[in-house]
């Protein structure tokens, strides 16, 4: 592994008990300030809807925002769930978000609809629009990338506006060997969302990756992982931090969703079933001090054979959560610009 460890960011601007729901999203913005300060790679933004924990809805607005108060750190959706959507908009909007900061914006894609089956419906009335995706990737990508279209293509010779001399990077994103496959054939950057599945099919998925990918909009396979991680002071004041995730997870596997609790107010009872699934989270977990979750990063990042990992976390305090990212940095000695 290359040494400093490329880390990123993932935020999900996630609703913390107590505190008004808007604050979340000038925490993100604030965040993605400070990370760039302490030298992260990009920041990524996600798409979700009608969830009481994540109220960041709309990630190419706050990449606006982002992209006005930052100068250097790439930034990007994590992503955008295309299926909810038009391409041909998406293109204009990652072409504006381009011309905002040329050269610094990633437009990753997802077929998930990050949200309920009724709330989805809203999005999109179409119920099979997710059968469509190749062929929304595909035209998002002539379109951001300026090219036409095949004969007999309905977008045919239409373009999608601002041009400029850059254009935004398209991620495919996954979370399965579906997105994995389709990254591979169209010869995109892949990120697997460890996050999600507590890295269960990672490592399949990159290696499916690896082996279907041929050149496309990238000559070389370009793989991250997005991973949830947690760093402290103390080994003991991390793990009294995570028990607001904890609780989070435990009650997500019963359909009990709602903001983020204080960790004083996030321990319960658990029955068996549930104290089983919190040991198997709790053994998993990338949580202690900044030098040991690095240690647990760069050997996962061996593990999966990538040098870039996205880190995600979640804090009901948002200054525990700029501590860790700080912490994390420092240990992993990245360079501020």
């Amino acid at each position: 592994m290359p040494d400093p460890l490329r880390l990123s960011v993932l935020d999900q601007s996630v609703a913390s008990a107590g505190r008004p729901q808007d604050e979340s999203i000038r925490h993100t913005v604030a965040l993605a300030e400070h990370c760039e300060r302490l030298g992260y790679e990009r920041f990524w933004l996600s798409e979700h809807h009608g969830l009481p924990a994540i109220v960041g809805t709309a990630p190419e607005v706050l990449m606006a925002a982002i992209a006005a108060r930052t100068t250097r750190i790439r930034i990007g959706s994590a992503g955008v769930m295309l299926p909810h959507y038009s391409a041909f908009k998406v293109a204009e909007q990652f072409r504006v978000l381009e011309a905002l900061a040329p050269g610094r914006i990633d437009l990753g894609v997802g077929r998930a609809p990050g949200t309920d089956q009724r709330t989805s419906r809203l999005l999109n009335p179409d119920a099979g629009a997710a059968e469509h995706f190749p062929q929304q990737v595909r035209e998002l990508h002539a379109w951001v990338c300026g090219e036409d279209l095949p004969e007999g293509h309905a977008g045919r010779g239409i373009q999608a506006f601002p041009r400029g001399a850059t254009t935004p990077q398209l991620w495919m994103l996954g979370s399965s060997g579906y997105g994995a496959q389709l990254a591979g054939h169209f010869g995109l950057p892949y990120s697997f969302a460890h996050f999600i599945t507590d890295g269960e099919g990672c490592e399949e998925a990159l290696a499916l990756y690896r082996h279907l990918f041929r050149p496309g909009r990238i000559a070389q396979p370009q793989a991250n992982a997005c991973v949830w991680a947690l760093a402290a002071d103390t080994e003991e004041e991390a793990w009294r931090l995570f028990a607001s995730r904890e609780r989070a997870r435990v009650d997500r596997q019963s359909g009990r969703l709602g903001a983020l609790l204080p960790p004083h107010e996030a321990l319960r009872p658990y029955n068996p079933a549930e104290e089983a699934f919190r040991q198997g989270l709790r053994s998993r977990a990338l949580v202690g001090t900044g030098e040991q979750v690095v240690q647990k990063l760069r050997s996962l990042a061996g593990e999966l054979q990538v040098d870039e990992l996205v880190v995600i976390t979640w804090t009901w305090d948002p200054l525990a959560q700029r501590r860790s990212y700080e912490l994390l940095a420092r240990a992993a000695g990245l360079q501020p610009p």
